[in-house]
């Protein structure tokens, strides 16, 4: 039978072996007398660095100021003023004021995120994410608000049935006294006792307004409007929104000359007014 190693080789093989064994028990030793029993503290450092970093925060040290949002004022109903009401059957014009400016809103527009729904005689409606909020006609100088059943105007101010100031046919123009637009600036209800006005459109377009009616011997029959003229523009200026109407409406006293252009019938014309 033939050997697989040496003698000589099996010897050397032998010696190794327990020289292995002598240092296993020699490190066992030195383990269990030099070592803690409680295991290895993992906090410790590990080939030099650290598992985490401590922080040291100084008490006398302040602390940096937090951030903060600036919150995004929210519209309120309050922010809203009613100044004017007009509502017909078909139609519901308001004029508010809103940070000291006047507008004139048609039902459906918007101001400051409020919708107009609605009006009565002395008060508008408006909403605002489901939610809907009644808003007073401002009480005029003497402590109450005025309107007009006929045409459901209610506006600001003291209203008189004295009108003051003539108007004189020049001929290829009329002269209008000064004083006679200062009381209708400042009584708007009087000019709807004495003339209609409804809005003319072409499906959604406002297109002008049309005159209802003119009260015999009013200073507006004097004028030389009629019954079915269909007011195009004033100064220039086209009238086919309310706010256009409004502007003029609130600048009528700073004018010295007035053009208006009509439509009668199929016919243009101009009615020329000077104001003194």
């Amino acid at each position: 039978m033939k050997h697989l190693f040496k003698p000589q080789t099996l010897k050397w093989i032998v010696i190794l072996l327990i020289v292995v064994l002598v240092v296993k028990l020699i490190w066992l030793a030195i383990e269990m007398t030099l070592l803690p029993t409680s295991g290895i503290n993992q906090a410790e450092e590990v080939g030099g660095k650290s598992l985490y970093y401590r922080v040291n925060l100084s008490p006398n040290k302040a602390s940096a100021p937090k951030k903060t949002l600036k919150q995004v004022p929210v519209g309120s109903i309050k922010d809203i003023e009613l100044l004017a009401v007009y509502n017909a059957e078909d139609t519901t014009v308001v004029t508010v004021i809103y940070k000291g400016k006047s507008k004139v809103l048609g039902r459906g527009e918007k101001i400051n995120g409020f919708t107009l729904e609605g009006a009565g005689s002395n008060y508008a409606t408006f909403s605002k994410n489901g939610k809907v909020y009644r808003v007073n006609l401002i009480k005029g100088e003497n402590g109450s608000t005025s309107g007009n059943g006929r045409s459901g105007i209610s506006s600001r101010g003291k209203s008189s049935s004295t009108v003051e100031g003539e108007i004189v046919d020049a001929g290829d123009h009329k002269i209008v006294d000064r004083s006679l637009l200062s009381h209708y600036a400042q009584n708007m209800d009087d000019i709807y006792k004495n003339i209609g006005i409804t809005e003319v459109k072409e499906g959604n377009t406002l297109k002008g307004f049309k005159i209802t009616f003119v009260k015999r011997g009013s200073p507006f029959a004097k004028l030389g409007v009629q019954r079915g003229d269909i007011i195009k523009s004033i100064n220039g200026q086209e009238i086919n929104s309310y706010n256009a109407a409004f502007n003029v409406y609130k600048n009528i006293g700073n004018v010295e000359n007035l053009t208006l252009v009509i439509l009668r019938g199929n016919k243009e014309m101009e009615l020329e007014y000077e104001i003194n």
